[in-house]
C-alpha cells in the first residue's frame, strides 16, 4: 500500500491514532462507568509493574548477559534514587559500555 500510494502512509497513520484514540477514550468511558472496588483498584496500582515485566522478560531472556547487567543496573539506580531517567540513563550507558566490550 505504501510503496504504490504515497498517501497511503497517511491513511495508515490516520487510521492507526483513530485506534489508538478510540482504545483510550473507550478505556477512560468504560472505567467511569464502573464502580471500583478495593481489588480492582489494587489491581490497576499492579498493572504498570506487570507492563515493564511483561516487557523486559523477553529481552532478558534473548539478550544474554549485556541486558542482565543493564537491567540489573537500572533496578539497582531506580532503588537508589528513585528516579526514572536515573534509571533508564544507567541502564542504557551500562549496555553501551558492554557492547562496545564485546560483550
Amino acid at each position: 500500500m505504501i510503496a504504490t500510494d504515497p498517501g497511503g502512509f497517511f491513511a495508515m497513520l490516520f487510521a492507526m491514532t483513530l485506534a489508538v484514540y478510540a482504545t483510550r477514550a473507550g478505556g477512560f468511558w468504560l472505567i467511569g462507568r464502573v464502580t471500583i472496588g478495593r481489588r480492582l483498584q489494587r489491581m490497576l496500582e499492579a498493572l504498570p509493574g506487570a507492563v515493564i515485566a511483561a516487557t523486559v522478560a523477553p529481552i532478558l531472556l534473548a539478550g544474554g548477559i549485556t541486558a542482565w547487567l543493564a537491567v540489573a543496573v537500572a533496578a539497582a539506580t531506580m532503588i537508589a534514587l528513585r528516579n526514572d531517567f536515573a534509571a533508564v540513563l544507567a541502564g542504557v550507558a551500562v549496555a553501551a559500555l558492554a557492547r562496545g566490550a564485546g560483550l
